[in-house]
């Protein structure tokens, strides 16, 4: 998987051995169930060389500064929304009207004629059959009333009138099928709820309410983000809540996907209750994502360094692994902290741990917006080990900006969706592939 660099405090191994003899003493209950068709693993970590055959995502008269939010795939076409108007072929000679959504070939990079107009930002993508859900703040699509969710041919982007959810409010921020449900997440009423794929009607598998600012300045109850475990029997959520079905849940809950409704999983990790020394960040976490087999997941968080005395169990810009099957856990298994700078998205594989965000190191416990013993330089992206956390050799480094806030592993390699120009010192704006 790659030399491991960077050293590793003392202190820190002994939390890292104290978390892993936990897991170890629980490991006879932890053989990896069975992995769905549609879950990715990598027998190595990718290529630093970015493809050459992407599009670019460019700046226009109307938006000023672009970013790609969401990717999905279908077939051999990929879908890449954001917030955009124009988007070029990759040597630059032809551009492309796209409204905030683009389908290109991703083996090319050719642009498809795919060109729904969606009248604001584009957040979650979700392929189904021969159609894809696309989430996101828009209340439009080519003049069709679609509040933050909605059902578009696959082909021709044209909208599909049968699916209408009728929300009234919110944002869809992830969007997931699971079950033959649609699970859609944000701050639409419900904050998390499982729709008929058809219709787009809540079928009621889902009905846990879900409430509690972290903190006044937090703005709106919502579910942010959330991962469906590769049998579709889990689900980890994170955003802005203190409590689901009325038990205390800060900042993450998990979920077991039952055959007739999903409950609520013991699972619960008590220092999210503590903010991170960047109170004006009180909804820290950012993303999750389980592993290929299913038996752990990481999260990834803004927030700054933790406050005195949490520095090892409070996710606070960071990544940190937690096993699926441990409910209480006095520990993550292993946590790498930035030093003070967001982690806004990530990718497990299995060969590696991809995290994205605006960083500049990663296996920097000790740094405070500076590099502490032991970090390394980690320019926007980094891949840790799954076993250990610690920073991999990989390092292509990219345009830092606000930072990516998705990415997607295929068979074919991973998908690096961003705000940034540049990866690996070539320009990709917005846009960049690693192949396998």
């Amino acid at each position: 998987m790659g030399e491991k660099l960077g050293t590793t405090s003392t202190a820190h191994k002994v939390v890292l051995a104290s978390a892993i003899t936990v897991v170890a003493s629980l490991s006879v209950s932890m053989v990896p169930s069975p992995v769905s068709a549609g879950s990715v693993s990598h027998p190595s970590v990718v290529s630093e060389d970015p493809a050459d055959f992407t599009p670019n995502v460019v700046p226009d008269a109307g938006v000023s500064h672009p970013v790609v939010l969401a990717l999905g795939q279908r077939k051999n076409t990929m879908y890449a929304g954001g917030r955009f108007g124009t988007v070029e072929n990759s040597s630059g000679t032809q551009s492309y009207n796209r409204h905030n959504i683009v389908a290109f070939d991703a083996t090319t990079g050719a642009v498809k004629d795919f060109a729904p107009n969606l009248n604001g930002s584009v957040w979650a993508v979700e392929r189904y059959k021969k159609a894809m859900f696309v989430g996101g703040d828009f209340t439009t699509v080519d003049g069709v009333s679609r509040p933050a969710v909605v059902k578009l041919r696959a082909g021709s982007g044209a909208v599909l009138k049968t699916f209408n959810p009728s929300f009234t409010s919110g944002t869809v921020t992830q969007l997931r099928m699971a079950r033959g449900k649609l699970i859609v997440g944000g701050s639409i009423p419900g904050k998390l709820r499982a729709l008929d794929p058809r219709t787009g009607q809540d079928t009621g598998y889902i009905s846990l309410p879900v409430a509690g600012k972290v903190a006044d300045n937090a703005g709106p109850v919502n579910v942010y983000r959330f991962a469906v475990s590769p049998n579709h029997r889990r689900l980890v959520a994170v955003g802005n809540f203190t409590s689901v079905d009325g038990q205390s849940r800060w900042r993450a809950f998990m979920l077991d996907l039952r055959k007739d409704k999903a409950t609520l999983n013991p699972w619960s990790y008590a220092p999210l209750q503590r903010e991170c020394a960047a109170s004006s960040i009180p909804a820290y976490l950012k993303d999750v994502d389980f592993s290929p087999d299913g038996t752990y997941f990481v999260l990834v968080a803004s927030g700054f360094v933790p406050q005195s005395g949490g520095l090892f169990t409070d996710v606070c810009d960071a990544a940190a692994r937690f096993e699926t099957d441990v409910p209480s856990p006095p520990a993550p298994t292993w946590i790498n902290y930035t030093g003070g700078d967001t982690l806004h998205s990530v990718e497990v594989t299995g060969a590696a741990v991809y995290v994205q965000g605006h960083q500049r190191w990663m296996d920097n416990p000790f740094g405070v917006d500076d590099a502490g013993p032991g970090a390394v330089s980690r320019m926007g992206i980094a891949a840790l080990d799954p076993g250990s956390g610690e920073a991999l050799a990989w390092n292509p480094g990219k345009t830092r900006g606000v930072g990516g806030k998705d990415m997607l592993a295929t068979a074919s390699g991973l998908w690096v969706a961003s705000d940034g120009r540049r990866f690996a010192g070539e320009l990709r704006q917005r846009l960049a592939f690693c192949p396998l």
